[in-house]
């Protein structure tokens, strides 16, 4: 039975990873992937001679002495041990994308594109990579990757300049986004799943993910792409539609900011501190949305449509769902497969075979060749279960530093390729890049990044 939900893991796994190929969503496998691991679970549960222990993170002791009954109601607890688990992190990713889109109604991330003064296409180089660096950190690379191709739209008119400026853009949010603990998706799991703590995280990777960023933007700028001027028309269009654009962008991202802040002072769980700034900010919202928004005639008729519609209404209509239940289907699938001590087994047959890079501080740990392994994994197939993955395979405890370090390579190494990370992926649908011409171009920029970042964190984490 243990084959048969391997198998059923993989096919899965196969799906989403060729999800562009085969035209069907990756929500849809993961979903699928997941029920159907359980529900083999449920039915093959006399069959198993051990069950992985979540809470203690170790296997359970005379799992076969137990009755079916006894088994059965193991499993029930599992389940409802992981769904909770799971449920914080997609609880707290509904709170930020919601806050997302509210300044985003607002029209907030357009008071962005006043900061760009200059028309040379190196310092605007500079300037995108150091926002999508400090935004992703805040808003998650994702969204962070969508707001600033979104201006760029605006600023470059020459697609084949645009596309080079996008993938610098990927490569930068990526970095941003792996020092973070609200930066990236894998980075909340592993914050959330109290494997990493806040000031270890920004003090393990902020160097790290700064050289991962400065090191390929540097080379860039040397590139005939990023020679010369840019002819930038100013128009009345780009400006803010809202006169409460900045005060919402402002407010939003302190709310965002202060989650973290919330969890060090409180002790709670990181999706309470985010739904306190989801209330703070949609109070702000509600009183703001009584007020008219329009800077013309033209858009009063708009402007009244908005005065009588709850932001928070129509920002919660826009949350990207697929994503959502993606996450639920393979997060919960991983736990499947580590309630079977599976992932637990092939942890420690990992460490065994696999060799030592040689910078190790101790020896009886993860090698730093599996993580780097792992990194270049990413590029290939998506980070999430990747790093799921890594939860339930290995045992360290908190703030160890595998877990900082799987937390800079998952969150990098998908910048190798354009399908490697969903800020990637997102450009490409926002840009029409080609995959063959990132390959070409910009992968090698990405590399150069990730491993002068990795040989900085082998460096860094000696001091902490």
């Amino acid at each position: 039975m243990e084959t048969v939900i391997i198998l059923v893991f993989v096919v899965g796994y196969l799906a989403i990873t060729l999800e562009h190929s085969i035209k069907i969503d990756k929500l849809i496998p993961a979903l699928v992937m997941m029920s159907l691991c359980w529900a083999l679970i449920a039915l093959g549960i006399d069959n198993f001679p051990q069950w992985f222990d979540s809470a203690k993170h170790s296997l359970l002791d005379n799992f076969g002495l137990l009755g079916h009954e006894e088994k059965m109601h193991l499993m029930e607890a599992t389940l409802v041990h992981h769904l909770g688990k799971t449920a914080e992190i997609l609880v707290f990713l509904l709170g930020a994308m919601t806050i997302v889109e509210i300044i985003d109604y607002f029209d907030g991330f357009a008071t962005i594109k006043g900061y760009i003064k200059t028309k040379k296409k190196s310092k605007i180089l500079w300037i995108f990579a150091f926002l999508a660096f400090i935004l992703s950190a805040i808003i998650d690379n994702l969204t962070a990757t969508i707001v600033l191709i979104s201006i760029l739209q605006k600023i470059v008119k020459d697609r084949d300049v645009r596309i080079w400026y996008a993938g610098l853009i990927i490569i930068a949010a990526n970095a941003g986004g792996a020092w973070s603990p609200i930066g990236d998706v894998t980075t909340t799991m592993l914050w959330i799943g109290k494997k990493v703590t806040t000031g270890h995280l920004i003090g393990y990777l902020f160097i790290p993910s700064l050289l991962c960023m400065l090191v390929p933007t540097f080379i860039a700028s040397f590139l005939p792409a990023f020679k010369g001027n840019l002819e930038i028309q100013d128009s009345d269009n780009d400006k803010p539609k809202s006169k409460f654009s900045a005060t919402m962008l402002y407010i939003g991202l302190a709310g965002i900011v202060s989650v973290p802040v919330f969890k060090t002072v409180t002790h709670l769980p990181p999706y309470l501190g985010m739904m306190l700034a989801l209330g703070i900010v949609a109070i702000f919202a509600e009183i703001y949305s009584n007020s008219k928004f329009s800077l013309s005639i033209h858009d009063a008729e708009e402007s009244d449509a908005h005065a009588h519609h709850s932001p928070v209404h129509h920002s919660l209509s826009k949350i990207e769902m697929p994503s959502i239940l993606f996450f639920l289907g393979i997060l919960m699938a991983v736990a499947a497969l580590e309630s079977l001590g599976i992932l637990f087994g092939f942890a420690t047959s990992l460490q065994e075979m696999m060799p030592m890079l040689g910078t190790e501080l101790h020896y009886d740990g993860v090698s730093d060749l599996v993580v780097l392994l792992l990194g270049a994994g990413s590029a290939v197939i998506d980070n999430v279960p990747l790093v799921a993955a890594s939860l339930g395979m290995f045992s360290e405890p908190i703030d160890n530093q595998l877990w900082h370090f799987i937390a800079y390579s998952a969150g990098t190494g998908g910048s190798m390729l354009i399908i490697g990370s969903a800020a990637g992926v997102v450009a490409m649908g926002m840009e029409k890049i080609d995959f063959f011409w990132y390959l070409k171009k910009i992968a090698w920029l990405a590399l150069a990044g990730f491993l002068v970042g990795a040989a900085a964190f082998m460096v860094t984490r000696t001091f902490f």
